[in-house]
Formats: C-alpha cells, structure tokens, sequence
C-alpha cells in the first residue's frame, strides 16, 4: 500500500445547469443547482485513496459549514484529515454555470491561500512517513516550494501537477521528481509558449509526463525517445476530475515503475469519464483491475 501525502486545495463545487451561459448583464432562469466535493488536492487524494493507497491530505478550509462538511466527506473516503486546518477565512469555493457542452467557472481560494510553509513545517513527519508526496498549484507558490525543500530534505519524490498554469522557477522544477502537465500547462510552466513539446519531453527523461486528453500521455524513459501511452476507448459522459484522477493514480502506483504507473493511470483517467462529477467518476482499485483486464 503507497502511502501518498498530497499537499493542495480543499472547494465546495456550486453547479448550476441552465439552458444557455448569461451574457454580460443578463439574467436567467436556471434549471438546476447542486453542490460537490471539489479542488485539486482534494479531488487527487480521493482518487489515490479510492485505487488503494493510505492518503493523508495537507491543507486548509475554513470554519464554516463548507469546511465541516467537506472535511466529513473526506474521511468517509478514508482519507487522512490530521493535517488539514481550520482556518479564520471561508472555504474555498467554485462556482460553476453549466450550459449544454460549456461552462463558465469563478473560483474564489479562500482558505486555500492560507495554507503557508509553517503548516508544512508542523506537518514534518507526514513527509516522513509518506512513499510518495503530490501537489499541485491552487495553494500558495511559496508553500509548494517549501513542500520541494521538505520533500528533498527528506530524500522522497514529489510530483507537481502544474495546474493552473503559472512559468515556475527554476530551482523549484529542478526539486520536483516528476512533472505531470498537459500540453498547455508543459509549455507554460517552462515560459516557451511556442515551443516543440515533443522536443523539450524528450530532454527531461524520466521526470515528466503529458497528458494529452483522450490522446493519452507521452514520457521519455531516455534522452531522445519519446514513448506514447495511447489513450482508452471508452463512452465519456463527463471529463470533469479525469486529470485528478490520473495524478492520483500515478502517485498511488508509482512504486511500480513509471510505464506501468502511466498506464494505470490513464486506465484510471479514462474511467474516470464515464460517470458524472470530478469525484464521483474516479474508479476503485477494483474497477480499475476489471477494467484493464478487458483491455488487449
């Protein structure tokens, strides 16, 4: 069992579905309202918890009724709450319209923003403990630089999934044992919007891997080869979360070696789609197994 400590943000998702987005002024009748577990270090630490790895999750929410409710929604996922915080601030939050095939999404941090080094630092033996660390970038840059330095510190491999996508120095991208950006976010990361991907994939081997939607992920084991997990033939309903749940999985079965990780967790991704909501599609271990049996 990987024990996975992910560090990141903790949203209550507010979706609303009507029949068209509002344009600038406009008032409309929705058709439908619902609340749902959300953030990117949330939604990764359900997702690793799910395929079977002991999580623990690293960060704030606040003291309201978002926060309780998201905090009991996580430890009935079985994921460690010790370290997650409750903080003088609101819940961070994700306010989402939905209409037909497109969105509008408003995402207000909240309490997200307060989680600082200092919590890392009390946090220290979580890093100790952990197999492999996660995070993300919706928390501070500073703290996520700080996770690097705990990280090292303690000779344990972190993985940054750099989203949303800022340019990240220099010395922090050297810390960080694996990167997992989709193509936007890889190129972005770097500052060279314009860029080759393939080439600059091909120069960082064994230290990153792209998604590219239902195209699948490509990494380098060597300098100079550029391998493709193909993607997953399956009936998406809602892609909502499938990014989660790939670096969740890849976190959980990284022991195993980085092609069988990648594999696994664009398995894990594709599932993922198949059902409705950012947590409520990502798949158990075994649904995972079953699923890549069924698979040439």
């Amino acid at each position: 069992m990987t024990r996975v400590l992910v560090i990141g943000s903790i949203n209550m998702d507010l979706v609303v579905s009507a029949g068209k987005l509002p344009r600038l002024g406009e008032t409309l009748m929705g058709e439908g309202f619902a609340t749902y577990p959300g953030g990117k270090g949330a939604n990764q630490a359900v997702a690793a918890a799910r395929l079977g790895a002991q999580v623990a999750l690293l960060g704030c929410v606040g003291n309201d009724a978002f926060g309780a409710e998201l905090r009991q929604h996580l430890q009935r996922e079985g994921v460690d709450t010790a370290c997650l915080h409750s903080v003088e601030a609101a819940t961070g939050i994700a306010v989402i319209t939905v209409a037909g095939g497109d969105n509008a999404i408003l995402v207000v941090p909240g309490a997200n923003h307060l989680l600082q080094p200092a919590h890392l630092d009390a946090a220290e033996q979580a890093f100790i403990d952990a197999d492999v660390i996660l995070t993300q970038l919706e928390i501070p840059l500073e703290t996520v630089q700080h996770a690097a330095m705990l990280a090292a510190r303690h000779d344990k491999p972190l993985l940054l999934n750099p989203a949303p996508a800022i340019p990240l120095p220099e010395a922090l991208l050297a810390q960080i044992a694996l990167l997992t950006p989709n193509e936007h976010e890889f190129l972005t990361m770097l500052a060279q919007p314009d860029a080759d991907w393939r080439a600059l994939l091909v120069e960082q081997p064994g230290k990153l891997v792209m998604t590219h939607g239902r195209h699948g992920a490509y990494y380098a084991m060597m300098r100079g080869k550029l391998l493709h997990q193909p993607g997953f033939a399956v009936e998406a309903v809602d892609s909502t979360g499938a990014g989660d749940t790939f670096n969740g999985a890849l976190a959980t079965f990284l022991p195993l070696g980085l092609p069988l990780a990648v594999r696994r967790a664009g398995a894990a991704g594709a599932l993922s789609v198949t059902r409705h909501g950012a947590q409520g599609g990502m798949p158990t271990l075994a649904e995972l197994d079953a699923f890549l049996e069924r698979q040439p």
